[in-house]
């Protein structure tokens, strides 16, 4: 079975979705795996490298592209592409397909098998292939650098022959996976950190880390069967924001990363709360690409709004892409070992297993997510 993974040519998009390690464990299943040439040049390997662990460097992209039983990417295929595979292949990546249906409908018209890595369940047994979280756990990380690389004050306490510097206070809404992972950096970096998320079932793990976790009565709230936060009525929207106002009033640094799959990001912090803010503090809305937590926010830029800055910075992964890109490879490794057949030598499509159920999004010509097929049916009666 042949595998090939192309360079991504999404502008800006510094990770690579095959490191060697992941390349060797691929081979030592007996699979073909090719890898266009010059992949890991952005992070700074050698073709070389990808050689010794196994796989055959190619330069006819197109080529390698018709003949794969597989294909990797990170970022959704190019237009250009998406018929580009042969039947009943299989394409592995990130599809982003609430945003852009049209790349799932594609594939599913090239009959080719599309798992969305971003579909992957949040299950005990798909933690090993949960991209979304590996990806956002580093995106946390990095808004939090983001914020003290801008803040004019240091986050830790630090006492001095000139006196006592008192720590800075960072206040994150939103406890998933990017949300505890700034906790932890911000605690890790001495700052005072208070937290806050709609679901009461988080707080064990924002005290565990040694911040403070902000109560908000919202009424009924909750997560949904995959972890992702449910989205609130207007009038819950409105009572938040009213108790997170006072706390954004207090912070040096603010970080948001309320997200709900495959909508709009709410907006959380509004202009008002902002004038409210002491100039200087830094506030990093971690769902920019999606809408934007912060009224204000511009994608992939850094605004001034009444003397806060306010970083809307996309691709926060990417800005460590070394780390980024072997979280992804393992993640899409694990995937493939999980369901490789070895007698047979190929993957196992078990589409009535929960894993494959919830990203398989399209096969045998059809799209097979309802909420996916809805949105697509209601983009071509727009159309019409």
């Amino acid at each position: 079975m042949k595998l090939f993974v192309p360079k991504e040519t999404t502008p800006g998009e510094t990770r690579i979705p095959a490191v060697p390690e992941a390349v060797k464990k691929l081979a030592a299943l007996g699979i073909e795996v090719r890898v266009e040439a010059g992949i890991g040049a952005p992070i700074g390997l050698s073709d070389k490298e990808f050689e010794s662990a196994g796989a055959e460097i190619v330069g006819d992209r197109a080529a390698a592209l018709a003949e794969a039983d597989m294909v990797v990417r990170l970022r959704p295929p190019p237009e250009s592409e998406r018929a580009a595979l042969k039947p009943g292949a299989l394409h592995i990546g990130y599809l982003d397909p609430f945003r852009d249906p049209s790349a799932v409908q594609a594939l599913a018209a090239a009959r080719t098998t599309a798992i969305c890595m971003e579909m992957i369940p949040r299950t005990t047994l798909a933690q090993k292939m949960d991209a979304l979280s590996s990806q956002a756990n580093l995106g946390g990380y990095v808004a939090v650098v983001l914020a003290a690389e801008r803040l004019g004050k240091i986050l830790p306490m630090m006492m001095t022959p000139a006196g006592t510097v008192a720590p800075s206070k960072v206040f994150v809404i939103g406890a998933g996976v990017a949300g505890l992972q700034a906790i932890a950096t911000a605690k890790r970096l001495g700052a005072r950190v208070e937290a806050f998320d709609t679901r009461p079932v988080v707080e064990e793990q924002v005290l565990s880390l040694g911040a403070r976790f902000v109560k908000v009565d919202l009424g009924e709230t909750g997560q949904t069967r995959d972890g992702y936060a449910r989205q609130l009525t207007e009038e819950q929207l409105a009572r938040q924001q009213e108790a997170m106002a006072r706390h954004c009033a207090g912070a040096d640094v603010v970080i948001t990363t309320a997200q709900v799959f495959g909508r709009k990001a709410p907006v959380i912090v509004t202009r008002e709360m902002l004038e409210q803010m002491r100039p200087g503090s830094v506030v990093v809305d971690m769902a920019a690409e999606t809408g934007g937590n912060v009224e204000g926010t511009v994608l992939n830029q850094e605004v001034d709004i009444g003397g806060v800055t306010v970083i809307g910075l996309g691709n926060l992964p990417g800005r460590v892409p070394v780390d980024a890109s072997q979280m992804y490879a393992s993640n899409v490794a694990n995937l493939i070992d999980h369901f490789w057949d070895k007698e047979a030598g190929s993957f196992r499509l078990d589409l009535e297993d929960e894993i494959l159920d919830g990203c398989v999004v399209a096969h045998e010509g059809d799209v097979r997510n309802a909420a996916l097929r809805e949105l697509l049916a209601n983009k071509g009666d727009d159309a019409s």
